[in-house]
């Protein structure tokens, strides 16, 4: 059996604080070992119900945060960010069995985690698809249909798994913490490990095919940004519309296409620790540094680039 694995930080027990999640500050030390702790009991519950090749992406800010020797060995891990669409779940495709998310979090304008966002904290205000305001998980989940692959097992804050189960009601959910304000309540970080490790196996000793989704026939993707400039410069993506002056909009029948509109709609947004509200994971799913944006921007030429890069992106029920 093969297993696809996201991780992120901010779902992780005991994370609250923006300087917890920025690698360049020392207090992230810890959690990135939290982080590598909670992806290892993941991947331990999926090899006790009969994994026997797990890939893990590193989806949280440079791509830099597992330890690979903490892993047990039938882990793959995913550093950095290669720059394609799929962004948390690049390397996914048909031939894995299931996937699962660890240490994700709420959405941006949830009072559900103290870093909750969606993409980025601090230049993303909201993000709506199809009239509802989405996480991470969302659309994650939404790229894993598009090969087919179900989503069995989620842990992070007690809102994200609410949403999770709101959207696959057979998923398996491993709540760890909750946000109350500006702080957090977290497990113990031993009983957070072994209900991750329980829940992991659970989901796979079940029946994964009832966690697959059903995708729409059409998707209307609309994004509010923090400051009119960003959605000025973003309302010229081929396609888009600037219906107010910080809110772009983007329709289209395939998700594939949605997924570029968002990688093209992240460029140029991330600054890691330009501001306190910024420094949570403005790198955050696509390039994974500021050097790499720009390096991206350059090769899209209007797109074309962007494009290019995410032909192999199946299109929805393909």
């Amino acid at each position: 059996m093969k297993i696809f694995m996201s991780a992120d930080i901010e779902g992780i027990a005991g994370v609250t604080f923006h300087d917890e999640c920025n690698p360049e500050k020392s207090a992230s030390r810890e959690y990135q070992r939290r982080m590598t702790e909670h992806v290892a009991a993941a991947c331990e519950g999926a090899v006790a119900a009969g994994a026997t090749e797990i890939h893990v992406k590193d989806a949280h800010w440079n791509g830099d945060n597992i330890d690979a020797a903490a892993l047990p060995r039938e882990a793959r891990l995913i550093k950095g960010w290669s720059g394609h669409p799929m962004f948390m779940v690049q390397g996914l495709d048909s031939s894995f069995d299931a996937a699962m998310f660890v240490g994700y979090h709420a959405r941006a304008g949830s009072d559900g985690n103290p870093l909750a966002h969606t993409l980025s904290g601090s230049k993303v205000a909201r993000l709506m698809v199809n009239g509802a305001p989405v996480a991470e998980h969302h659309l994650n989940a939404w790229a894993a249909a598009t090969v087919g692959v179900p989503v069995v097992m989620i842990s992070g804050d007690e809102a994200v798994c609410e949403d999770a189960k709101a959207l696959a009601p057979a998923i398996v959910t491993v709540p760890v913490m909750r946000g109350e304000g500006a702080s957090s309540l977290s497990l113990h970080p031993d009983e957070a490990r072994d209900r991750i490790r329980a829940g992991a196996e659970a989901a796979l000793a079940g029946d994964p095919a009832s966690c697959r989704l059903e995708l729409p026939d059409r998707w209307r993707l609309r994004i509010v940004y923090a400051k009119p400039e960003m959605a000025y410069r973003k309302g010229f993506y081929p396609g888009a519309e600037r219906i107010d002056e910080v809110t772009v909009e983007f329709v289209a029948d395939d998700y594939g296409e949605i997924l570029r509109a968002l990688l093209f709609a992240q460029q140029g947004t991330t600054d890691p620790g330009s501001d306190g509200a910024g420094s949570d994971d403005d790198e955050e799913h696509v390039s994974g540094s500021r050097v790499e944006g720009r390096r991206v921007w350059r090769a899209c030429g209007r797109c074309r680039g962007l494009r290019r890069q995410a032909k192999d992106i199946p299109r929805s029920g393909s």
